[in-house]
């Protein structure tokens, strides 16, 4: 379900947002194998402030600017209590919610019904996938990196929150994990001086005394991206910012400098908003990077050697995620079962035995993937004691047999 207030790239479309619940339903269909009688695209129509959209005389929806606050809080509310009530079993998908609204509804609702939001948990899943693969292709291991965000809405800190988890598991402590974070959005580094950080932002905040002697290039005395990037030795660029060409050469040759794998994902989608196009990260680090951006891109020919570009897509997660709560009826959904979906997506990473194979499955083999990130998700919800306990071998049969297909009959 959506509200239709943050629709890709493009911004309020109010219940013109309907198409993006449809399409994310057809996608757990065509690659997770959810039949299509049990799904059920929603759209709460609360209004638009997509003035175009008020002046359309052909617009469907509420011809009102969006409600806000208590009134917005309550309605959400007595849609939840109506799921709740008639559908106790259903899993609620919240997508394409406006940061304001995405974190505190996933925080409200989590521990009530089985329920997640993609642009926060799947979004976090599937760069940890890649950013995992590209640590292993790297030869080093995910404690011995340095990550710069630029972006730190609720997906930018979702990814954040979840390579923390990673970095914890690994054996680092959650302080020196926070160490390893460097976020920064509109307004600059993420630092403690700072008064208008979230809760969620304040996480990683760095400490005005790790910072004081860092070059402020913007405006106010700011740290920007460029200052961070000088003064630390970055291994992981990822961007979610929605700002076109903000990895500039000059930055990604600054970190190409002082790391020899260089990690760089420009996650930001449509493609008029990636942060880099990917030929260009290549020829700015002589073919070290290695890279996964948010939108598709083509094939790069460096030097002789045809380079494939992995996109970070959320179908690599949320498709499997359904199939797996679809086979196993968990209690509720995790962002340890999103974790473990990202550790199995990883392994299934070409690039593993071919270093110009892309980060992640080629999206032809999907279903098959599916299955595999399904039964991590469902192994990590058993040791939670969130579904029933199963054998390995009959929750494989479990989650392959419930992998939905269009069989036609043949009429002669």
């Amino acid at each position: 379900m959506t509200d239709g207030e943050r629709v890709l790239g493009i911004g309020d479309q109010g219940v013109g947002g309907l198409g993006i619940s449809i399409g994310k339903l057809s996608l757990y269909t065509l690659i997770g194998g959810v039949p299509p009688e049990q799904t059920l695209p929603i759209i709460l129509d609360v209004g638009t402030n997509n003035q175009e959209r008020l002046n359309d005389p052909e617009y469907l929806g509420w011809r009102h600017e969006r409600i806000d606050g208590d009134a917005y809080n309550d309605f959400v509310d007595r849609f939840v209590q109506a799921v709740k009530q008639e559908l106790p079993d259903t899993l609620l998908q919240w997508e394409d919610f406006a940061n304001a609204h995405a974190r505190p509804i996933l925080d409200r609702y989590r521990d009530q019904l089985i329920t997640f939001n993609d642009d926060i948990q799947g979004t976090a899943a599937v760069a940890v996938g890649a950013i995992l693969s590209a640590v292993r292709v790297s030869g080093r291991q995910l404690r011995d990196q340095h990550i710069v965000m630029l972006g730190a809405g609720s997906a930018g800190t979702g990814v954040a929150d979840f390579l923390r988890a990673a970095l914890v598991a690994e054996g680092l402590s959650e302080a020196e994990a926070r160490s390893r974070f460097w976020l920064v959005d509109i307004d600059g580094l993420l630092r403690s001086q700072r008064t208008d950080l979230s809760a969620e932002q304040r996480i990683y905040a760095q400490p005005a005394e790790r910072v004081a002697n860092f070059p402020r290039s913007q405006v106010g005395g700011r740290i920007g991206l460029g200052d961070v990037i000088q003064q630390i030795n970055a291994t992981i660029l990822i961007g979610l910012s929605t700002v076109a060409g903000a990895f500039s050469e000059p930055i990604v040759r600054e970190m190409a400098r002082k790391c020899e794998r260089p990690i760089i994902l420009p996650l930001s989608n449509p493609t008029s908003k990636s942060e880099a196009v990917p030929e260009d990260l290549l020829h700015w680090t002589e073919g070290r990077a290695l890279i996964a951006a948010g939108s598709p891109f083509p094939n790069v020919n460096y030097k002789g050697r045809e380079i494939r570009i992995a996109q970070c897509n959320n179908i690599y997660i949320f498709p499997a995620m359904g199939l797996a709560i679809s086979a196993t009826r968990p209690k509720r959904v995790t962002d340890a079962m999103f974790l473990a979906a990202a550790h199995a997506l990883a392994k299934q990473s070409p690039a593993q035995s071919d270093p110009s194979a892309p980060l992640l499955p080629l999206l032809t083999g999907l279903r098959g993937a599916a299955i595999e990130i399904a039964i991590a998700a469902a192994e990590e919800a058993q040791r939670d004691g969130l579904a029933p306990a199963a054998s390995p071998e009959s929750l494989r049969e479990a989650i392959a047999s419930a992998q939905w297909a269009p069989h036609y009959p043949s009429y002669v």
